[in-house]
């Protein structure tokens, strides 16, 4: 849970109390490689800190899996739209390595927003996972898959280690043979 505080303290500061407060409606969560951590269709209760570990969130696209991002430790994560709104989530999101994950529940976490500790932590994530999903966004519409994976190459290289050619290729919108021609090129 130190690496939760310590993620926590690079947006606010805590004090004890706050912490203790806030510590006490996390949960951990052993997750195996392969976990369905959410299944699209279901309402996601929870926000999340990946402790450990590596997820893949995808899409189902015409019966095929697409990769939306990739999410490692240490970081928050939740399907945004379905646990603000508490519709069911249109994506999945998978363990691709065992996963250590703290986890609130909805309920929890509206409760702890009236703590101003935690509401202008909740709203610092908020801002820099926006400006995270406009990015992609505009990667997606601006940039070619060999420009999107030389970004990778350059900001996010242990992913490249980490994670199958298959998810790759389908992050960067790609056959795994494109991939492979894009990699040689480099």
């Amino acid at each position: 849970m130190d690496s939760l505080r310590k993620f926590i303290e690079q947006y606010v500061s805590l004090n004890q109390g706050d912490w203790q407060t806030v510590s006490s409606h996390f949960k951990l969560t052993l997750y195996p490689k392969g976990s369905t951590i959410l299944e699209s269709g279901k309402i996601c209760d929870h926000l999340a800190f990946l402790e450990k570990g590596l997820l893949r969130f995808f899409i189902w696209k015409e019966g095929v899996d697409s990769t939306k991002f990739f999410t490692v430790a240490p970081y928050l994560f939740t399907s945004q739209r379905s646990f603000n709104t508490r519709r069911p989530a249109t994506e999945t999101i998978e363990a691709l390595e065992d996963c250590h994950i703290w986890q609130i529940h909805f309920d929890d976490h509206k409760r702890l927003l009236k703590l101003p500790v935690y509401n202008e932590l909740a709203q610092k994530i908020t801002q820099e996972v926006q400006f995270f999903t406009e990015n992609i966004l505009f990667e997606l519409q601006n940039q070619t898959a060999e420009q999107r994976y030389n970004n990778l190459l350059s900001n996010r290289p242990e992913l490249l280690q980490r994670v199958q050619l298959k998810h790759l290729a389908s992050y960067l919108g790609v056959t795994q043979q494109s991939l492979s021609r894009i990699r040689k090129n480099i």
